[in-house]
């Protein structure tokens, strides 16, 4: 009698423990971040920012993110790449579903689908006959040299989104000698984090996009955060990519803010040709030859391609937080991306996030160009 009393309390505390448990290791997370892409000239482009926030729950994950292009009338060509959309990920239903908020649609892609519209789109990356999207260099004309990084730890210390951080930067830099002029100028990439060591959420987020990347073949290493983003817009700088995701390795903590800068220019970054042209009266004051003159000509150059009236240029904006990292010497940045973290959250998602609404019709993925 005594033992049958008992049973039922005792169950009944088993499943209080287990439920504690598996609430604890299964903790739902919801993180909000700035994003924003930066570039000058040609590179201004696509130039964007806006917010997201990823909810995590086990082996689902919803991201909300409102970006905004920069530019009125990219802005309006490309308003339904851009603006209020939602991305749904799956991992045991193997499927991904993207909404368009505004319009009420979605897709639904296999991650055998994605994973062929990746590779798709790497071939085309790396393709020479695919220069859809405008470079630093022309690599076809490069002879590349010995690429080289170092890490470096400032010792500075902040604070964003509420978590401790020390900032750590890293630059990886690879000449690129031209075969037709001989000019010398190095492709510079510099990586800017402030790593976090009491970033606890950090562990539930890296076991789903690992296990996300598996399944998509990809990395298992690797993150969705800015440096994902990077990689797409610069990993065709093999050897300076290869650098900085070594160095990446042996840097511990989460990057509550991070930015990558491409740069062009270096030391000896001149032009032989300029200088056997110019005039030998005002050689002196001629500043075509000097150390980082063809990076910033080539910035010029890009920027009278996509010309801005002066009443489209968007208001200033407000002065960082932190100083941006020095580039190398000599070199002219060409584009930025960069993330922060704004706010954390651990409460309870609701099952409907990770659902398409009833009222949202469906559509077919576009073919990857």
């Amino acid at each position: 009698m005594k033992t049958r009393t008992l049973r039922p309390a005792a169950l009944a505390a088993l499943c209080g423990i287990l439920t504690l448990a598996t609430s604890l290791a299964r903790a739902d997370i919801t993180i909000e971040r700035t994003t924003s892409v930066e570039g000058v000239g040609a590179m201004a482009f696509g130039n964007m920012s806006g917010t997201s926030k990823t909810t995590i729950s086990g082996n689902k994950s919803r991201t909300d993110s409102d970006m905004k292009m920069q530019s009125k009338l990219v802005g309006f060509l490309a308003r339904n790449a851009v603006g209020p959309s939602a991305e749904i990920v799956l991992l045991d239903q193997d499927k991904l579903y993207h909404l368009n908020i505004n319009k009420k649609e979605y897709t639904e892609m296999t991650f055998e689908q994605m994973r062929e519209r990746l590779q798709k789109a790497s071939d085309q990356l790396n393709s020479t006959d695919e220069r859809k999207q405008p470079a630093a260099v022309d690599q076809s004309k490069c002879e590349w040299m010995p690429a080289r990084a170092d890490v470096k730890k400032t010792g500075e210390k902040a604070q964003f989104g509420g978590y401790d951080s020390e900032r750590v930067v890293i630059t990886a830099a690879q000449p690129c000698k031209d075969k037709e002029t001989g000019s010398v100028c190095e492709v510079a990439l510099v990586l800017d984090n402030w790593m976090s060591t009491s970033f606890a959420e950090s562990a539930e987020m890296q076991k789903f996009y690992k296990a996300y990347a598996t399944k998509m073949g990809l990395d298992p290493s690797g993150s969705q955060d800015v440096s994902e983003r990077a990689k797409l817009l610069f990993s065709q700088y093999k050897g300076i990519w290869a650098e900085i995701a070594t160095k990446m390795q042996g840097v511990k903590g989460y990057p509550v803010r991070s930015s990558f800068t491409l740069a062009l220019g270096g030391a000896e970054c001149k032009d032989p040709k300029a200088h056997q042209t110019q005039d030998s009266s005002d050689k002196d004051s001629d500043s075509s030859n000097s150390p980082g003159a063809l990076a910033g000509a080539v910035a010029g150059k890009l920027g009278g391609l996509f010309h801005k009236k002066k009443d489209d240029a968007p208001a200033a904006a407000p002065a960082p937080a932190v100083a941006p990292a020095p580039l190398p010497p000599g070199d002219v940045g060409l584009m930025t991306i960069s993330s922060q973290l704004v706010s954390v959250s651990t409460n309870s998602a609701s099952p409907d996030a990770f659902t398409v609404p009833a009222d949202f019709k469906k559509t077919e993925p576009k073919n990857a160009s």
